[in-house]
């Protein structure tokens, strides 16, 4: 029992480790603030995209929105990183987590966006219509209100997905909090800094995860 504390929560390990961690939450609040941002934005202009009645418009939106859904964050991510510079692309690590992680969140919360306009009966918008509102004023002003009321939880949900997926830029060296714990550990030879950063995402996240389960049982 003394072998697995002192290999696992060693207190002073964890404490000399602490300022490395910090520095690697500044990072993933960094990308954080940069993907999701990113993600609502253009998973809204995707939705609305692939409700549009013109196929030409709607079938490239859904393939797009297909294509990053199916491909897998990690491989995408190399790509960017790594497959880029033979196009003479050649983006930094957080640029290379910035596209790749905006592209797949894009596609996500597209879905989420869509799914909530679908729930919102035609005839809202027609009211709206009726009462001299243009069909982008009905949709901003009507339907998309609705619409993310009905499908917060889930935003939210695919929101604490983003901030645990940030812990895939260790792979391209980007200084997140990730990567800085299994630094400590490598100097330390120790595993209590791997367990301190699972405290953090821990202590961040939960209260969300809660939240979600707390509004889910509302709207049911």
């Amino acid at each position: 029992m003394e072998a697995l504390r002192e290999q696992f929560f060693n207190l002073e390990i964890m404490s000399l480790a602490w300022p490395m961690l910090l520095n690697g939450l500044g990072m993933t609040a960094l990308i954080c603030l940069i993907v999701i941002p990113l993600g609502l934005g253009s998973g809204l202009v995707a939705a609305l995209l692939s409700l549009s009645p013109r196929r030409l418009v709607r079938w490239p939106v859904i393939a797009f929105v297909d294509l990053f859904r199916a491909v897998p964050p990690l491989v995408l991510l190399i790509f960017v990183y790594s497959g880029l510079p033979f196009a003479g692309i050649r983006p930094s690590p957080l640029q290379a987590v910035a596209i790749a992680f905006a592209l797949n969140n894009a596609a996500y919360y597209g879905e989420v966006y869509r799914a909530g306009i679908l729930s919102i009966g035609k005839g809202q918008a027609e009211a709206a219509r009726s009462t001299g509102l243009t069909q982008a004023q009905a949709m901003l002003h009507v339907v998309l209100p609705q619409a993310v009321r009905n499908v917060l939880p889930d935003l939210i949900s695919n929101t604490v997905e983003v901030v645990k997926l940030t812990s895939l830029a260790s792979v391209v060296s980007l200084a997140e909090l990730l990567y800085q714990a299994d630094m400590a550990r490598s100097v330390t030879f120790n595993a209590s800094p791997i367990v301190a950063a699972a405290g953090i995402y821990l202590v961040i996240l939960w209260p969300f995860v809660r939240l979600v389960s707390r509004m889910e049982r509302k709207l049911g």
